[in-house]
């Protein structure tokens, strides 16, 4: 009797069990349906570990998206974009299949469902009132990012560290004659002449500055206020004896002097936030001379948007990628005229592959120096830049600008190509 009777309670237990088991299997499909719905049913197989899965009925799923556990699963419902990319990057998510492949499926499917998390929604807005770009506030976020490291950047970057969009006018050309490329294009848009004085608003590591003194004869004021790329870029001017011809200043675009007789201003225009694009073109308008032209190359968007929130909260703080009629507050007000517009978006997918193939061959350093959760949240940061290139749901602008009397850009693009056409033939490409 005490036997049966023991009997009879780990089999009462274990039905008890069962269908608690089956309860949350339930609850957890459900979920899983629901933000599969929401992304817009991207053709991924999203499962919780030991439990639930689901997938688009009828495709064949590009990779399958693995969560760990159920408070991961909630954080997904809660705020889909920040609650994945701090999954993945802790290891609470494992994408089994080719990372960008499944990031560009997820990329599209949302870009068709045009649905909004309200709670995501929320926290954008208030990431955005933390991290506007004030005086202090550009300062600590663009801090955030370009100072990590010059060693870590030094890992995946070209040698001159040049940290925005290549130009491959040849498919034989390596990253690093590309990026060389994408420096002299800019020289050649501007039509820059030995001589000229050039402002360099957001110089980074000093590169396109050194470029342009180096092989036009330039006099360039490169202004930014990364503590760590301006002494790097001081250096490198003074090992190429070009200290008498470039000046790098730690100093915030809005404290710019001078007359210049160009401008350039690369990479950015996405740390400056819509709602400083005025001040912006004022700043612009005080520093071009009479018959002055500039060059702005910057991330955008085909439609106003906010970034995504797990980038500005874990990557880049602060940051906005504009629309196109959204950067003409910056030109109208001041009368600029728009001499030529190019989208480079293909050529920023393909600088970001290699970057990633580069991150990836160092990425036992990049943990040796920041962790493995650091090294797989920067892994997605590349992966998902890429995939919205390739989508479409990031583009590259490149905006010449001019004075209303100025005479020094050509009529057509033909100089633009006669150096791309020499560079072709001895590549044979």
């Amino acid at each position: 009797m005490i036997l049966e009777s023991i009997r009879g309670q780990h089999v009462e237990r274990d039905n008890l069990h069962s269908s608690a088991h089956w309860a949350f299997s339930k609850v957890d499909q459900w979920l899983l349906q629901e933000i599969h719905q929401s992304a817009g049913r991207p053709p991924v197989r999203l499962a919780l570990e030991n439990s639930a899965a689901v997938s688009m009925p009828g495709a064949v799923p590009v990779a399958t998206i693995r969560l760990r556990d159920r408070m991961t699963l909630l954080g997904l419902i809660l705020d889909p974009d920040a609650g994945f990319g701090d999954a993945y990057a802790e290891g609470r998510i494992v994408v089994e299949g080719e990372l960008v492949t499944a990031l560009e499926a997820l990329d599209r499917a949302a870009c068709r469902s045009h649905s909004r998390n309200a709670y995501a929604s929320i926290l954008a807005k208030g990431l955005g009132y933390l991290q506007r770009n004030s005086l202090r506030g550009a300062r600590k976020n663009i801090h955030r990012h370009y100072d990590l490291s010059n060693d870590f950047f030094q890992l995946w970057l070209d040698p001159q560290l040049v940290y925005s969009c290549a130009y491959f006018p040849s498919n034989a050309l390596t990253l690093d004659e590309a990026q060389v490329a994408k420096m002299d294009y800019i020289c050649r848009k501007l039509n820059l002449r030995p001589g000229e004085r050039v402002l360099d608003i957001g110089s980074g590591w000093g590169a396109l500055a050194l470029h342009m003194a180096r092989h036009y004869g330039v006099t360039v004021r490169g202004f930014g206020i990364s503590r760590e790329q301006v002494l790097w870029a001081r250096r490198r001017a003074m090992e190429a004896d070009l200290g008498d011809r470039v000046e790098f200043i730690e100093d915030d675009y809005r404290n710019v002097l001078g007359t210049y007789d160009a401008l350039v201003s690369v990479g950015m225009l996405e740390h400056v936030g819509a709602e400083h694009f005025k001040d912006m073109g004022r700043i612009i308008d005080r520093s071009l001379g009479p018959s002055g032209r500039g060059l702005m190359h910057t991330i955008g968007r085909n439609s106003p948007r906010p970034f995504s929130t797990w980038i500005t909260k874990r990557i880049f703080p602060g940051a906005y990628a504009p629309t196109l009629r959204e950067t003409m507050d910056i030109f109208e007000p001041w009368d600029f005229s728009i001499l030529d517009v190019e989208n480079l978006r293909s050529h920023y997918a393909r600088t970001l592959e290699h970057w990633l193939e580069r991150f990836e061959g160092s990425v036992h350093q990049v943990s040796a120096m920041f962790g493995a959760d650091f090294a797989r949240m920067w892994r997605l940061y590349l992966a998902a830049a890429i995939a919205g290139f390739r989508t479409g749901s990031l583009q590259l602008f490149q905006i010449v600008f001019a004075r209303t009397d100025c005479r020094q850009i050509p009529p057509t693009r033909i100089h633009l190509y006669r150096e791309e056409s020499r560079t072709s033939e001895a590549t044979g490409d």
